[in-house]
């Protein structure tokens, strides 16, 4: 039979929202807007990194980053993240939430002024040095993703719990935004004060001087709302669940709790002691136990999440036609470097308002009224109905006529990314397993993510390419084209619909419900089944 739960978790679980679980939000929340802001700032500026660096003289185009140095700047970060994820993600389960949440943010601001320096002046050094703090900034980046999430789940009560969680997810909709709009401000500044001629006009002046510190104070600024909230994440104190559950100090949890809730809650040390000696919540990672009770669980939460990030990441492949299509971005040499960085935030900016955060704001209001399940599963299929939309009359949506249309389904599959398993991925792995692994599960699954952001990014820039050489972009070799990577893609969001049922509905319960934590280890085995396939 199922134990009679803490008082002092269910209290939390029990709790009406009121401020302390906004002010847990906007902390946790900032982490993601910094987080989010820093990973898409370097793609307003690449452009602009090649015109400075990378300029042939008497090129007709402007110079452009090479292919293998395009990746690496961007990609760098991703890999960092991963490793961060993994790392932090264990650390946060052996040292505790609170401790680990202000390290990774003491690493994102540190890394996000650094990106900003160089060791040198020339490209190489300055490559080398923005490639080697955009990784130690991926690396607390990627420690935010585990802590952020696990801290929101333990501090938010049953009824709105998958609400507050996406919240602090969605705030990378606004990150995304910000990065544009600083992008945007920068860059009209520098234009106006540092006039210059287009590219065509003039190729050597159609890049000022100043414009080096364009991209610099742009990747900069990201370390200003981290630093902001560095104070508050050191006031919060350590969530009650971690305190009892694994650290097993029932007082301070019960002290802790009682501050923030204002409520009187009684210590239960005894429970506490025969909960945590309890063998079924003593079994580690690499452990049959968490195989039998949580691994289909956790296949579930790492496969889901890596497939859509290849899909996700891979969205930015066809970017460049719909800003083309629509005008927002005219050919690169009619335009001066800085004015070439004030088109492309615009684009971004207008692409993150339209699409990318109200699907971040529709999941915060529907997860826990339709469910977890629900969303993911309509996210993914109605990514792949869109997918194949756009790629089985792919010539179709080249014509020129027939671009609004391709602009619209675009847009489509972004806003079902959001409202869908963007976030879903991000919410369940922080629920279903046990306090002192849930950080270090949440990491592994959010680093398969980043896994498939890799995949996504960079393993379908080449294959989208052109199978004509004669029509590859400069730098890259033969692929199997847009229409074939479309296709590719389709099938990949199908199989995410199809691992989805591996994953536990988490929708109204505690998070020891549906961990275990709280059965009697004779009772186990019977409900692990009853708990892993919840539609």
């Amino acid at each position: 039979m199922p134990r009679e739960q803490l008082q002092v978790l269910n209290a939390l679980d029990t709790a009406k929202t009121q401020l302390y679980h906004f002010t847990a939000i906007v902390i946790a929340g900032m982490g993601f807007f910094t987080d989010a802001y820093d990973l898409f700032a370097i793609s307003l500026v690449t452009k602009l990194l090649g015109r400075i660096y990378y300029h042939r003289e008497g090129a007709l185009k402007p110079g452009t980053l090479p292919p293998g140095v395009n990746s690496s700047v961007t990609a760098v970060a991703l890999v960092g993240t991963l490793a961060g994820q993994l790392f932090f993600g264990w650390l946060g389960d052996k040292m505790g939430r609170k401790k680990v949440y202000g390290m990774t943010l003491a690493v994102m601001v540190i890394c996000s002024l650094a990106s900003g320096l160089s060791f040198g002046r020339e490209r190489r050094s300055v490559m080398a040095g923005l490639c080697f703090f955009r990784f130690w900034l991926g690396f607390g980046i990627g420690g935010d993703y585990p802590l952020s999430a696990t801290i929101m789940s333990e501090y938010a009560n049953k009824k709105t719990r998958g609400a507050f969680i996406a919240a602090v997810f969605a705030m990378q909709g606004f990150g995304i935004l910000a990065s544009g709009i600083v992008a945007l401000i920068v860059s009209a500044a520098f234009d106006h004060a540092f006039s210059a001629p287009s590219y065509a006009t003039n190729a050597l002046l159609s890049t000022p001087v100043q414009a080096d510190y364009v991209w610099r104070i742009i990747l900069m600024f990201g370390a200003i709302p981290a630093a902001m909230t560095y104070y508050w994440r050191m006031k919060m104190p350590e969530t009650a669940r971690y305190t009892a559950l694994v650290a097993k100090n029932a007082k301070q949890a019960a002290s802790d709790m009682a501050r923030v809730l204002q409520v009187d809650i009684e210590a239960e040390v005894q429970k506490v002691e025969t909960i945590t000696q309890d063998k079924g919540n003593s079994f580690g990672l690499f452990s049959k136990q968490f195989l039998r009770r949580h691994g289909l669980h956790l296949l579930g939460t790492t496969s889901t999440w890596f497939l859509l990030d290849i899909a996700f990441y891979s969205q930015n492949l066809f970017q460049k036609d719909v800003f083309t299509a629509i005008g927002w971005i005219p050919p690169a040499a009619t335009m001066n470097a800085i004015g070439e960085v004030f088109r492309v935030a615009r684009a971004q900016t207008l692409i993150a308002l339209c699409s990318t955060v109200p699907g971040y704001w529709f999941t915060v209001a529907f997860i826990d009224i339709i469910g977890r399940f629900a969303i993911q599963l309509m996210g993914f299929f109605f990514m792949t109905v869109f997918m194949f939309a756009l790629a089985i009359p792919y010539h179709h949506w080249t014509l020129h006529d027939n671009r609004i249309g391709f602009i619209i389904i675009y847009s489509l599959t972004f806003f079902f990314a959001n409202f869908g398993p963007n976030a879903t991925t991000f919410v369940v792995p922080a629920e279903i397993f046990p306090a002192r692994l849930r950080s270090t599960c949440h990491g592994i699954s959010a680093a398969a993510g980043k896994a498939g952001a890799i995949v996504g990014a960079y393993g379908f820039l080449y294959a989208s390419q052109s199978s004509d050489p004669k029509k590859t972009d400069a730098g890259y070799p033969p692929g199997i084209g847009i229409k074939n990577s479309l296709i590719v893609l389709g099938v990949i969001n199908f199989l995410g619909m199809l691992f989805t049922f591996l994953v536990p509905e988490p929708n109204g319960k505690s998070l020891e419900e549906l961990s275990g934590e709280n059965e009697q280890d004779d009772d186990v085995e019977q409900t692990t089944s009853n708990r892993t396939v919840t539609v």
